[in-house]
């Protein structure tokens, strides 16, 4: 629509009211109005109303062009702000369905290493004592050489001596020294 377009819509608008109020003010008992008067004031206003509208009325377009522009901009950035929301929200609910199963996993991750770590020990101990037991067995064989050979000495130093005894008076000196030899090679080879 053009500017005077606008305009011709404001005059007959303007002339309707005055001619009601020119009625209005005849019944209720009031003077005529003066005419020359009323259209004077009529044109002032017209012309105002158009130099009003002439200045004015291309910024108040473009104030609400702009104005109806940015509600439509912040409308679609509304709209992509919703829809990143819900797409978030989603992701967050879908982490959240997952942590479950992540928390399911984690804990079956540490039985099978809790399990995997008691075996270990387990098998680490069993080792351990059977190493314990060989070197128990050995001390014990070592002991009972130990044992043995300290029995026969003793033995052999008896034997030597009863033998002595018994000799002594039977054999001579050489003889003597020979029996004990004899002897001592017999229970120390055995």
């Amino acid at each position: 629509m053009s500017k005077w377009k606008h305009f011709g819509l404001v005059l007959p608008l303007a002339l309707f009211m005055a001619a009601i109020a020119t009625e209005a003010a005849a019944e209720a008992g009031h003077a005529a109005p003066r005419w020359g008067d009323f259209g004077w004031r009529v044109l002032n206003f017209v012309v105002f109303a158009g130099i009003l509208w002439h200045f004015v009325g291309g910024l108040a377009k473009k104030f609400f062009r702009g104005r109806r522009q940015t509600i439509r901009e912040n409308l679609d950035t509304l709209e992509e702000r919703r829809a990143k929301a819900k797409e978030r929200l989603a992701a967050v609910e879908t982490r959240i369905a997952r942590l479950d199963e992540e928390r399911k996993a984690i804990l079956e991750e540490s039985r099978v290493q809790a399990e995997q770590l008691r075996q270990g020990i387990v098998e680490e101990a069993r080792r351990q004592a059977r190493q314990i037991v060989e070197q128990a067995r050995l001390t014990a064989e070592n002991e009972g050489r130990a044992v043995l050979a300290e029995v026969r000495a003793v033995l052999a130093d008896e034997i030597v001596d009863a033998a002595e005894k018994a000799l002594r008076g039977k054999l001579n000196a050489d003889a003597h020294d020979k029996l004990i030899a004899k002897s001592l090679n017999k229970v120390v080879l055995h």
